[in-house]
């Protein structure tokens, strides 16, 4: 147990909360209510729109949202937050407010959301023995100390000082991980000890598992899942006499994986389990109403038990308001369900956002791989390869470099601890791919040293289950047959912190050399709208647009094209600037709709 939270707070915890239930129903204000949220995450949708989606969930029957609130989006190095543009949380309640939401708010710390490192920050996770999630003291200070800034930002937003905050979550899903009763509750009282004072709540899965291990007397008690809600409610009823039923996360749709097939779920068939809920009695939060984009190289990634499995860029999850903010099939049947339940008026529809007229675009080679990227960052001199962590990197990109002397004959080089993809070069000349934790491939020596180069790429880190915090980089070493190579220089290329001025002198930082490295496109526009950007014939890499990251694309899909929202796009010239690891395409497309790869219906459901 880490002792008492030290209770420093901008303002008391209110003297009663807005929901409650005194006999089991859940009240607002002291009159019988029902919870009928959706969740949108503030971090994967661009500010400049946040309006606009709110509106959306509203327009579709919703009287709440609710948002996850990602630790390492405000705090990515170690005392350095940010609270402003697309971090300003106070902005992000206050439209909520003007949309006539209520707001939940999922602070966690951890919160999985398919977000790297499911919203715990490198540094925290790369500190040595941490142990997150527990009762660990150092673990708790740091979350403590957090806490400290961050629960202002939500406490001056409670309902009962004027504000759209009607509910925080403990935690999230922490049944599914442990069954440290005296981490949750700790957490519990750090969030009362700062001022919060509505409506406190768990989310578990709906075992009996699950809810042992993530529930705490005196707390309201939720399930997610995504099918069977007459169980769910069954279970939690019979568990938690006196408590509302509430599902805090409908999965209505799914996330997908790289080289995965992209993920839906019918309209009939998430119609039929959100009426069951209703039917049930129950409150809702349709996971996710929008889920929007992993901008950057916020997606995170699961683990099979056997290798990594990383999340695209898209975060669109089949959700009834798509990536874009179009309204889907999905929508109107979750509309028609919530305004039957409630008998409310219907609020008018907005029009889907405009698109660009499809276009094809001339990319412009610029800076070799490997010259350009070495340009870029100064070396580092190490006697082994660091890990991101060792220097302090939370994402993208590491270049290894050394010079070993490698006798005649064809050697078996060895990377062990990789994590999680090399791209492998002798003398500048591609040797393959290594993308397991312990991979090898054959190198010819004449018995003279070889410019050795590794390329690696953090893929996302591991968002959930038992290796949450797993490092990334080469964490073993490299040999040559049994011996390990030593004197290394390093060049850390933490791509999405790379400012617009950075990005932009990429392209001539070297010259042009192979079929991979920088190219830029420019697009010409009168009035900036949406715009979906494709790559075909590109193989892997980046792709930014004036200077924003807008994530990852791969040939392997699903996922096939990036969506780029109309605020980054400006009237007059715009430049698209790509990283290719792999091949240029010869030219770069903008279409008017997404493919996300063929559909493969998914449901997730618990035995």
């Amino acid at each position: 147990m880490g002792g008492t939270p030290p209770a420093r707070h901008t303002a008391s915890p209110p003297s009663s909360a807005l929901l409650s239930y005194p006999h089991g129903e859940l009240l607002r204000d002291g009159r019988p209510h029902r919870i009928l949220a959706g969740s949108l995450h503030y971090f994967r949708v661009h500010p400049a729109q946040w309006a606009d989606r709110l509106e959306r969930l509203a327009a579709m029957g919703l009287n709440t949202v609710d948002t996850y609130v990602a630790w390492n989006v405000h705090e990515r190095r170690r005392g350095q937050l940010r609270f402003d543009g697309g971090r300003d949380l106070g902005r992000f309640f206050d439209l909520a407010q003007d949309a006539g939401l209520d707001v939940i708010v999922r602070p966690g710390p951890y919160i999985c959301a398919e977000w790297d490192n499911g919203g715990l920050p490198a540094w925290l996770t790369g500190l040595p023995g941490m142990r997150p999630r527990s009762s660990y003291r150092p673990y708790l200070d740091e979350v403590a100390r957090w806490f400290d800034t961050l629960m202002p930002q939500i406490t001056a937003a409670q309902a009962a000082f004027g504000g759209p905050v009607v509910a925080v979550q403990v935690e999230n899903e922490y049944g599914s991980y442990g069954d440290d009763r005296g981490h949750l509750e700790w957490l519990r009282d750090a969030l009362t000890a700062r001022g919060v004072g509505e409506l406190l709540y768990t989310a578990d899965g709906p075992t009996a598992l699950m809810q042992d291990g993530g529930s705490l007397p005196g707390t309201l008690a939720t399930a997610t899942f995504g099918s069977g809600p007459e169980a769910a409610a069954g279970l939690l009823r019979a568990r938690r006499a006196g408590e509302p039923f509430m599902c805090a996360e409908f999965w209505n749709g799914w996330f997908d994986h790289w080289g995965e097939p992209h993920h839906i779920r019918s309209v009939d068939s998430a119609g039929s389990t959100l009426a069951g809920i209703l039917d049930a009695g129950g409150s809702v939060s349709v996971y996710m109403a929008h889920g929007g984009t992993n901008f950057g190289l916020g997606s995170g990634a699961n683990h099979d038990g056997t290798r990594l499995q990383p999340t695209v860029t898209s975060y669109d999850s089949d959700a009834p308001v798509a990536e874009n903010g179009a309204l889907s099939p999905k929508f109107f049947r979750i509309r028609e369900l919530l305004l039957a339940a409630t008998g409310t008026a219907p609020r008018p529809l907005p029009a889907d956002p405009p698109l660009l007229a499809p276009r094809a675009l001339r990319p412009v080679p610029g800076a070799g791989l490997l010259d350009g990227l070495a340009a870029l960052a100064p070396a580092a001199d190490w006697p082994h390869p660091p890990s991101f962590e060792e220097l302090g990197q939370p994402s993208g990109l590491l270049l290894y470099r050394a010079r070993p002397l490698v006798p005649a004959g064809t050697h078996d080089l060895a990377v062990h601890g990789l994590h999680d993809r090399a791209q492998v070069f002798a003398d500048g000349a591609p040797l393959g791919v290594l993308d397991r934790e312990t991979g090898s491939l054959p190198l010819t020596g004449t018995g003279q040293r070889v410019r050795l180069d590794l390329l690696v790429e953090n893929q996302g880190r591991i968002n959930y289950g038992p290796l949450l915090g797993q490092g990334k980089g080469i964490l073993g070493g490299v040999r040559i047959g049994p011996r390990l190579v030593h004197t290394w220089t390093v060049h850390g290329l933490p791509l999405d912190e790379w400012s617009r001025d950075h990005v932009a002198r990429a392209p001539a930082a070297a010259p042009p050399s192979g079929s991979c490295g920088f190219a830029t496109a420019r697009l010409d526009l009168d009035t900036p709208a949406d715009t979906f950007l494709a790559l075909p014939g590109f193989g892997k890499g980046f792709v930014w647009v004036n200077g924003t990251l807008l994530g990852r694309h791969w040939e392997i899909g699903p996922q096939l094209t990036l969506y780029v929202p109309a605020p980054l796009l400006t009237p007059g010239r715009n430049t698209v600037t790509v990283l290719e690891l792999e091949r240029f395409g010869d030219r770069i497309e903008l279409r008017d709709r997404p493919e996300l790869g063929p559909p493969e219906e998914y449901v997730e459901t618990f035995g």
